[in-house]
């Protein structure tokens, strides 16, 4: 099992990267992927998984309560860090939002390898509800450490346009509202759905090999190490202890552990530049969780597969 769900996605990344090397892709062509499956193709997938499915008679309350739970937990955990070992405000953003936001593109890779389009819609609906909350920590916690360079108000606004602009959020939660509300998919919408959104992965895990790179790691390492130790071994400690908490079991806890291994976000790198961060920082931290998390992922289904 760890084989099968975990190699491929690595072996795509891995792909990605040496394609950069080898020139046959550019920073252009990466670029304009990444726009594509961020605002096209993967909004698609989380609509159709997400919206294909039958949901279950229960609302996934546990499912809910321990990731969110999580993620609030690190957040906090995170600005303990700040405060202890002071650490300098235009870094203090970046790390802390190292710590909590992870990758949705691996996520749904490993979870659809592992557990097919059930698991998929199942995550869905936790990452309709994670994205929004990550989003709002991470920019609070960039308001808090460089108040500065932006106005309160504009602050606000910039975070309300982060979360009613986001294509993932809206996907995953108009997905679980077609889901229970309006009939299944007729074949030749569920069959188009399905060919634009069986681009996704390849596509996006390609992309984040390409844009993998390890200039920003002299400099940071030690800084960029911590955010990774708590992104990839604290917080999968804090999620076992909250899926057993919550009461989750079988196909729920895997899918919940999966979520809690991931490697930080790429996105984090765009939010850093935009709010006065240390985008380095970030560049560092998705390196280095990246390649850890082979090993937190191959731990967690292990234990949990």
């Amino acid at each position: 099992m760890i084989l099968a769900g975990v190699f491929p996605v690595f072996a795509l990344i891995a792909a990605g990267y040496a394609l950069r090397r080898c020139g046959l892709t550019d920073s252009g062509f990466l670029r304009t992927g990444d726009r594509l499956v961020y605002h096209f193709f993967f909004p698609v997938l989380l609509f159709w998984k997400i919206g294909g499915t039958v949901p279950g008679p229960v609302v996934p309350w546990r499912l809910w309560a321990a990731g969110l739970g999580v993620i609030a937990a690190m957040w906090i955990l995170s600005l303990i860090v700040i405060a202890v070992t002071r650490l300098e405000p235009a870094q203090a953003g970046s790390f802390s939002q190292a710590t909590f936001r992870f990758n949705t593109y691996v996520a749904i890779a490993v979870v659809a390898n592992l557990q097919g389009d059930r698991g998929v819609a199942r995550l869905g609906e936790l990452l309709g509800l994670a994205i929004p909350l990550c989003n709002v920590l991470a920019v609070m916690t960039f308001i808090w450490f460089s108040r500065d360079n932006l106005d309160q108000r504009a602050r606000i606004r910039l975070t309300l346009r982060a979360l009613v602009q986001n294509p993932l959020i809206m996907a995953c939660l108009a997905g679980m509202l077609w889901a229970r509300v309006l009939p299944p998919w007729p074949g030749m919408v569920d069959n188009t759905l399905g060919l634009a959104a069986s681009l996704t992965l390849p596509f996006a895990l390609i992309s984040i090999g390409g844009a993998l790179t390890f200039a920003g790691l002299r400099d940071r390492w030690a800084t960029a190490s911590a955010a990774t130790l708590l992104k990839v071994v604290v917080m999968p400690l804090l999620g076992w202890l909250a899926v057993r908490w919550s009461g989750l079991q079988g196909p729920g806890a895997l899918t919940a552990m999966v979520f809690f291994a991931m490697p930080a976000s790429t996105a984090m790198y765009v939010l850093s530049r935009q709010l006065g961060g240390d985008p380095d920082l970030s560049s560092a931290v998705i390196v280095l969780s990246t390649l850890a998390s082979i090993l937190s992922l191959s731990m967690v289904l292990w234990l949990f597969g």
